[in-house]
């Protein structure tokens, strides 16, 4: 399973990318306003060049034919640019035609596993079912990714599915028991999966002990320095 970044931030993105693990980016509007870029288009370039793997860039135009028109500028930022279209009957419209011509897709904002399927039918690349959001209405987004990822077995589908709105480390871990092929989250869960009190209390141990053999063998080398 691919670990992908949720953020536009571009010092997120540098510190997570030097662990060797970082997959790549996804971002919407809201992440993008957060970080409120003088010009968002270099912004995204940039992060584009940090990452080697796909950077979702979501599009904001309703119409099927406004949204084909914003997925090819959008497709003109960067080679690893995937473009992100809002599950809506005119968005299926402008995933499917953008799909046809080559350029790859991710149906994002998807709650349920008929979108899903819709998604695969309209030749996304990528499926975005949010997790975290539907927990939060008191339903269960592990039941609806596992739905969807059953499904997509049994139907052959090869659109990817991207486990979003993590929230944290065992949304992770489900998302890789259940066969999704990418998991994506904000940077605080990102650092949340490599930390655990047994390896802190682990490490402190060792360099404890390591510190007492240095003062153990100082020790010893005045020792012998003063026998002779």
């Amino acid at each position: 399973m691919k670990l992908f970044l949720d953020t536009a931030n571009i010092e997120e993105i540098r510190e997570i990318s030097a662990w060797g693990v970082l997959g790549g980016i996804t971002t919407n509007p809201s992440l993008i306003y957060k970080e409120t870029p003088k010009d968002w288009i270099a912004h995204a370039k940039e992060i584009c060049s940090i990452v080697d793997g796909p950077v979702s860039l979501e599009t904001t135009k309703v119409k099927t034919k406004d949204l084909i028109k914003e997925g090819h500028d959008l497709a003109e930022v960067a080679p690893n640019v995937v473009v992100k279209i809002v599950m809506t009957p005119e968005g299926l419209g402008a995933a499917k035609a953008l799909s046809e011509e080559g350029i790859k897709v991710n149906v994002t904002l998807v709650f349920s596993p008929s979108q899903a399927i819709l998604a695969a039918e309209a030749g996304a690349y990528i499926v975005s079912p949010f997790l975290g959001r539907v927990d939060d209405i008191s339903s269960d987004g592990i039941s609806v990714l596992a739905d969807i990822c059953a499904i997509y077995d049994a139907q052959a589908y090869q659109t990817l599915v991207l486990a979003a709105s993590l929230r944290h480390p065992m949304h992770v871990v489900d998302a890789a028991r259940l066969g999704a092929e990418i998991a994506s989250m904000p940077c605080k869960v990102f650092r949340q999966l490599v930390d655990h009190p047994l390896t802190a209390s682990g490490i402190e141990s060792f360099n404890s002990d390591w510190k007492a053999l240095q003062k153990t063998m100082n020790k010893e080398t005045v020792k012998k320095g003063k026998g002779r």
